[in-house]
């Protein structure tokens, strides 16, 4: 697995006095769906979450991704500007199988952020390095060229990074593809996809966990605890990821999504993508039971404004995303 070395962002909840109401929200169709979607703040002191919309991923897939980020933004940020394009790179998407093209894309999410954060690391350290030969003689001595040499050989040469080199946000990541009459769902965290079959409300996602008996075997199996341990699965929390002695699927915390895949048919209606605040306060099937009212209602809202709708149905709260997927007529 990929070393990260970068300072950690010490990052604590913290919550506003009142929340921000105002919501981004925005409307796409195609010949085959429509689709709609709206973020809100809530009491968070920031935004956390992202999401990616791309209906037409090639000319017969629709990507659709909702990352809920915690303790800071960037892990959710970075999925979405970036898995999409990862996913179309794997050999296995070009070839047809999506699921194993996702699992890759999520698993390649960690060692891009890696990457980054070296070219990063390595960018200050040149720096640093050039104001310091400022300073000295213009022909440096053997003595210092060797120290440092060996000093980054050392630096790299530990299986685990310290706590202050270790980042700690990440992201939960709900992922849906549509292709001709199937849909795909990777997930990873508790951000949850439910698809709506003759008003019928069925999950395609799982929940991860902490007390989960698979969770808890890969934590304690890979050397950790499971009080030390909030969120089994996600994108980032890269604090928990780095014994290189393990493959990614079995560190402590693991990037490695479940992958859900259905035979779409004509009584399939949509399907709702949303980050785990909603499904506090409202079950699957209230979702789509309210989502099924707003459709057939004489005003024929839009499906942004619907899923404000749903966002003003909770009580409280921090960052909630959601995002509906109306299906019409799928491609063949």
């Amino acid at each position: 697995m990929t070393r990260c070395n970068f300072a950690c962002q010490h990052a604590h909840p913290s919550y506003l006095s009142h929340p921000v109401t105002d919501k981004a929200s925005h409307d796409g169709e195609t010949d085959w769906l429509r689709f709609g979607y709206s973020s809100m703040q809530g009491i968070s002191i920031r935004m956390e979450d992202a999401l990616a919309a791309y209906p037409d991923l090639d000319s017969s897939t629709a990507f659709f991704g909702v990352y809920d980020g915690h303790l800071g933004n960037e892990v959710a940020v970075f999925c979405a500007k970036y898995l999409h394009q990862e996913l179309v790179k794997q050999e296995d998407y070009l070839a047809g199988d999506l699921s194993t093209a996702l699992q890759k894309a999520f698993l390649r999410m960690d060692e891009m952020i890696c990457e980054k954060i070296g070219q990063r690391e390595d960018e200050k350290v040149e720096g640093e390095e050039e104001q310091a030969s400022d300073k000295e003689s213009p022909i440096s001595s053997p003595k210092k060229k060797k120290a440092k040499i060996e000093r980054g050989n050392d630096d790299r040469s530990s299986d685990h990074g310290s706590a202050s080199d270790i980042p700690i946000s990440g992201s939960f990541a709900c992922v849906a593809i549509i292709r001709h009459n199937q849909l795909i769902v990777a997930n990873v965290g508790d951000s949850r996809c439910v698809l709506s079959r003759q008003g019928r409300a069925y999950p395609i996602s799982k929940y991860h966990k902490i007390t989960q008996d698979s969770e808890i075997q890969r934590i304690t199996e890979a050397g950790g605890y499971v009080g030390s341990v909030k969120r089994p699965r996600a994108i980032g929390d890269l604090y928990f990821k780095t014994d290189k002695s393990l493959p990614a699927e079995k560190q402590i915390v693991t990037a490695n999504p479940d992958i859900e895949s259905v035979d779409l048919n004509i009584d399939d209606e949509f399907l709702i993508l949303a980050s785990y605040r909603i499904w506090e306060w409202l079950s699957g099937q209230e979702v789509v039971d309210l989502v099924r009212e707003q459709l057939n209602s004489e005003n024929r809202p839009k499906l942004s404004t619907i899923c404000e709708t749903l966002i003003d149905k909770l009580h409280t709260g921090g960052n909630v995303t959601v995002m509906l997927v109306q299906l019409k007529e799928l491609p063949r």
